[in-house]
């Protein structure tokens, strides 16, 4: 925007920089330039007097007339905005006429700027005087600022968001450094500690400033560890940062004021939201006769919520202060209790339509909860809602969360029933789907008991054909197939059941690839795909992973790359990485089969650096996560490239629990690792020492949408420069 400008007004001096907001400021003269009246909406504190000042000092030398600075917190009746406004530009009264006339005959012909801060208890005051005096004076510009639009004939709108928090470096983490240096001179922060600052602060800038100020007596770790408690830890400590707002609660308190009673109430219920929520999530919880038609196009044009598409958005400081009045009102339980009952009602429909046409519309929406999803699941420890979202923690890589939040329910909720059972069964496919075997084979067992005592077919079936995924992974295809055929019978008596059927059939499948029956694997998988629902993935995707196995045992690597790929492709339009991480480690043992060392190398690699992002992507969420999660790992069974890992046909009768019980959970039972460890050997035999860890390292280095884009283009990822690596055959 240039340099600053010496000229004519009262624009106040900086006292300190202005850190960022350069796209803002471009942004503001660019409206100034064709605008008459330019608002700056935005939250409580977020910058909007520091920005409009800054954009004032810098645009003021274009104006002959020079920058005006009328400050308006301070004027409580909107008749008296004209004579404040009139005193700034220095103008004698005038009280036989209207103010409002006498300013925009005084502007007439004058090429000045304005700049109007803090409209927000003024709106109609502001939008009255203005009228006139843009309509009258064509050269004079003015800039609101305001929590919400004015409403002028031509008002454009420029939303001021809080600043960049993305990590050390951005304008939040600058601004907290640059501040907390005034205050405690040399002193050095700790970037990572800055950074957790900055977020838990929205990276709103008085609450940034503020904080610094702390750091006279805390650490940086101290301060984040308190900001639990936002609104009592920033406090005072000497000048405003903009001049009024001492406190981050009094800067709040200022917006609640100017809020109706349905506004205030609104804003107290939706405190109850940790993250994004939607309008229909909204009127679903917040709605009752006392709040018939929740405002909440009012509180996001009064910039008490941020809208992104059709989300809504609290700032932490926000939800806080509503939080404080929801328990002053006496409604928290009740809210908590009525949002954990709509998660509920609306997680036993995504599990109802799962295994259907919408499977991706509900993956999104479970993945776009999450934060909701954890707040309704840490508020209440009984089984309905971790048994709900059973498809999130078997299908989605969430396997970790899901089997903490299980298990505590499991574990303090004792008596049978429906939801037990269900939750009994979650856990134990969850626990195949991080792979641990040993622990689904027992769960499972426990979840078939629970099943047949309360009548119910269906979870019995299901449950023991996670018990055949679990014998399978451990080493006793006979079992398996005796376990399968009993979950067969089961899953018969409910036709509607076409998702425990899917599952059935993927896992016979696998059982006759493990005796070497290939061809009658893709006979089952072939009977399986005609039957398909249009538009599921997830068992889709289970099903070409082993048809992949199969077309290699058979050998034909050209279907078994075709089916690996499509597995892959499914998983990630699912959105499960870990998922996609084990389809990659098929695509290996395929280019291990071909001869393509290299390509075997990096795609290991690939996969490792998916499952370690999925793992980090949960942990984003479920903060206290220790486990990465997984997909379905049971595709990590022995591959058929190795040939069959056992013999004898699957039979009738009841099924039996008494299999081979050892193995390391996660990964390391020999079901799960003997399929990578000998993809990797092959590889490196294939590639030489040198060449295979720096192919591995280049897969490891891709990031996971990279490597699914090279993958689905063919693309050559492992080429390595010449005289870099060498290759054998």
């Amino acid at each position: 925007m240039g340099e600053t400008r010496t000229c004519r007004g009262n624009v106040p001096a900086e006292i300190s920089s202005l850190v960022g907001r350069r796209e803002e400021l471009g942004g503001i003269a660019a409206l100034v330039a064709r605008s008459p009246l330019v608002t700056l909406t935005g939250a409580a504190g977020v910058g909007k007097t520091r920005l409009a000042l800054r954009a004032a000092d810098v645009l003021g030398g274009s104006f002959p007339d020079g920058a005006w600075f009328a400050e308006l917190s301070a004027e409580q009746n909107g008749a008296l905005v004209g004579h404040r406004v009139a005193a700034v530009l220095g103008l004698p009264e005038q009280a036989a006429h209207p103010q409002a006339e006498v300013l925009a005959g005084f502007l007439a012909d004058r090429r000045l700027l304005l700049v109007l801060d803090t409209c927000d208890h003024l709106t109609g005051a502001c939008a009255e005087l203005l009228r006139p005096i843009l309509a009258r004076a064509p050269h004079v510009r003015v800039i609101a600022t305001c929590r919400r639009p004015l409403g002028v004939p031509g008002e454009r709108v420029l939303r001021v968001g809080p600043l960049d928090v993305s990590g050390p470096g951005s304008d939040a983490v600058r601004l907290l450094g640059e501040r907390a240096r005034a205050a405690v001179p040399g002193l050095i922060l700790d970037e990572a500690e800055a950074t957790r600052i900055c977020r838990l602060l929205d990276g709103v800038p008085l609450a940034i400033e503020l904080a610094a100020r702390r750091l006279r007596a805390l650490s940086a770790r101290q301060v984040a560890d308190r900001l639990g408690d936002r609104l009592g830890l920033l406090t005072g400590g000497g000048p405003a940062p903009f001049g009024r707002h001492r406190t981050l609660r009094t800067a709040v308190g200022w917006s609640h004021e100017l809020c109706s009673p349905a506004e205030r109430l609104l804003w107290a219920r939706l405190s109850v939201f940790p993250g994004d929520f939607g309008a229909d999530d909204a009127r679903a919880v917040c709605g009752d006769e006392a709040l018939a038609d929740p405002p909440l196009a009012r509180l996001a044009e009064a910039s008490l919520l941020e809208r992104r598409g059709d989300r809504y958005r609290m700032l932490g400081m926000t939800r806080d202060y509503g939080g404080e009045w929801l328990r002053r009102l006496g409604e928290e339980d009740a809210l908590r209790r009525r949002h954990r009952d709509h998660y509920l009602a609306v997680a036993r429909r995504a599990g109802a339509e799962w295994y259907g046409p919408r499977q991706r519309e509900w993956a999104a929406w479970t993945r776009r909860e999450l934060p909701n999803l954890r707040a309704a699941l840490d508020r209440d420890d009984g089984p309905d809602l971790p048994g709900a979202l059973w498809f999130a923690w078997c299908c989605l890589g969430l396997a970790g969360p899901g089997r903490r939040y299980l298990d505590r329910s499991l574990r303090r909720h004792t008596r049978p029933g429906p939801a037990r059972t269900l939750a009994l069964w979650a856990r134990a496919q969850a626990a195949l789907s991080a792979g641990d075997a040993v622990a689904a084979r027992a769960g499972a067992a426990e979840a078939y008991e629970a099943a047949t005592a309360g009548n119910d077919p269906d979870i019995a079936g299901r449950a023991l054909q996670c018990a055949a995924a679990a014998s399978l992974a451990l080493g006793d295809p006979g079992e398996a197939g005796r376990l399968v055929v009993a979950a067969f019978e089961l899953l018969a008596r409910d036709a509607r059941d076409d998702l425990g059927l899917a599952l059935a059939e993927a896992t016979l499948a696998r059982t006759l690839c493990a005796r070497g029956a290939f061809d009658r694997a893709v006979a089952i998988l072939d009977r399986r795909a005609r039957r398909a629902v249009r538009g599921e993935l997830w068992t889709r995707a289970e099903g070409e992973q082993v048809r992949s196995l199969a077309e290699l045992g058979r050998g034909d690597a050209g279907a078994a790359e075709t089916s690996a790929r499509a597995a892959l492709d499914a998983r990630w339009r699912l959105g499960d990485g870990t998922g996609a991480a084990l389809a990659m480690e098929q695509l290996a043992a395929v280019a291990a089969r071909r001869g393509d060392g290299r390509r075997a190398a990096w795609l290991l690699g690939a996969s490792r650096r998916a499952r370690e992002d999925s793992g980090a992507s949960v942990n984003g969420v479920f903060t206290d996560d220790a486990a990465t999660g997984g997909g379905p790992a049971y595709g990590m069974l022995p591959d058929a490239a190795g040939g069959p890992s056992g013999a004898g046909a699957p039979v009738g009768g009841s099924p039996g629990w008494d299999g081979p019980g050892h193995g390391t959970p996660v990964y390391g039972t020999p079901g799960f690792a003997v399929g990578r460890e000998r993809t990797e050997r092959r590889a490196r035999a294939l590639a030489g020492d040198a060449a295979h860890e720096w192919a591995f390292a280049r897969g490891l280095a891709t990031a996971p949408g990279v490597a699914v884009a090279l993958i689905r283009n063919a693309g050559d990822a492992v080429q390595p420069p010449t005289g870099r690596a060498s290759s054998r055959t």
